[in-house]
């Protein structure tokens, strides 16, 4: 049994649902963007400088505290299934499940942080958290930066700051994102509060698994654009003083108005998601989503007592393609996931009544 597989039985940390005002703010990620110096930028780099720069990394890695702390994960040798899953925890991105060549992950036992060597750039640094704890990311991720950068040389320009592969990243080489569970906002159709905040704060809106994602399940990731010119603690900041609360108090505000004003609508969309969920026998992960999205809203807001909301935030990724095909032991046509997700759906929520 690999890693994963004992990953998998577990909900990951970005849906636990313990950390500060996490009934909107789902998780909190903080990314930094690395290369070496001396090398070239993976555009430009032939198979051989990938794994030299790949084998440099891991063993430079593996040698401190960090290497202990984790499990790597060659993706070139790893199957289909677990790179997919790993997407799905939020633990690598969908670019480097899907990339070509030599490349690796470190995988923070507590799933807490990750090492993504040749995604875009040599190396991206993550550190993720349920809830909305910026802070603490940035404590963390300031002291694995820092333990990697005695032992390897970075691309760094004193003028322009540390040197990436993209130059939206040139600077700090910093990503601050935000995941957001938002169904107020959308069911009163005033989701585009969002979209007009994120612009004028120069940040993008992307959907569940970033960059050209679709919102499903409303839910929405929220970046800075920006890494040139601001601090890292900067941008950080504007996060935790404004963007968060901002946001977060549009959602309230939404679910406040359908309590008082749209209370019937509110109660019929809960409990028709539930019983779509606890009855179907065929249903897709888009539309599980969208109706756990519902079953959500209704135990934040105390509505389905019958429901706890770590158990819907399991469902939500246990659910997905990947998780679910791991749970079943083999590969499943969609048609076959789409009824052994069923099933699971009926299982689960009969558990817990």
């Amino acid at each position: 049994m690999s890693r994963i597989d004992d990953l998998i039985r577990t909900t990951g940390e970005w849906l636990r649902g313990d950390g500060p005002m996490s009934d909107v703010v789902v998780s909190s990620r903080i990314r930094l963007a690395r290369n070496l110096a001396g090398r070239k930028f993976l555009s430009r780099a032939d198979e051989q400088e990938r794994e030299d720069i790949c084998r440099l990394l891991s063993e430079q890695i593996s040698r401190t505290p960090l290497g202990e702390r984790s499990f790597i994960v060659d993706m070139e040798e790893a199957e289909e299934l677990d790179r997919l899953a790993l997407v799905e925890r939020h633990l690598i991105s969908r670019q480097h499940a899907d990339a070509h060549g030599s490349r690796a992950a470190f995988i923070g036992a507590d799933e807490t942080w990750a090492l993504m060597i040749n995604e875009e750039d040599h190396l991206r640094i993550q550190v993720l958290r349920s809830g909305a704890q910026l802070d603490v990311l940035w404590e963390q991720i300031n002291e694995i930066d820092d333990v990697l950068e005695r032992r390897v040389d970075y691309a760094f320009d004193p003028r322009y700051g540390y040197l990436t592969a993209c130059p939206t990243n040139v600077g700090t080489g910093i990503r601050v994102s935000i995941m957001l569970h938002l169904p107020g906002l959308k069911l009163t159709q005033e989701i585009e509060k969002v979209a007009r905040a994120a612009k004028d704060m120069r940040l993008a809106v992307r959907g569940l698994y970033g960059e050209g994602t679709d919102a499903v399940g409303d839910l929405f990731q929220i970046s800075n654009q920006v890494t040139l010119g601001q601090s890292e603690r900067d941008i950080v900041r504007e996060f935790v003083d404004v963007v968060i609360p901002n946001i977060v108090e549009y959602e309230l505000a939404a679910r406040r108005m359908l309590a008082t004003e749209r209370s019937t609508m509110l109660d019929d969309k809960v409990w028709r998601a539930y019983g779509l969920l606890e009855n179907a026998r065929a249903v897709s992960s888009e539309e599980t989503l969208y109706l756990l999205s519902h079953l959500r809203l209704g135990v934040c807001m105390g509505r389905l007592p019958s429901t706890d909301m770590r158990t819907v935030n399991e469902l939500m990724l246990m659910t997905q393609p990947a998780h679910l095909q791991k749970l079943h032991g083999s590969a499943m046509s969609v048609e076959q996931r789409n009824q052994f997700r069923a099933q699971y759906l009926r299982r689960r929520l009969a558990s817990d009544n």
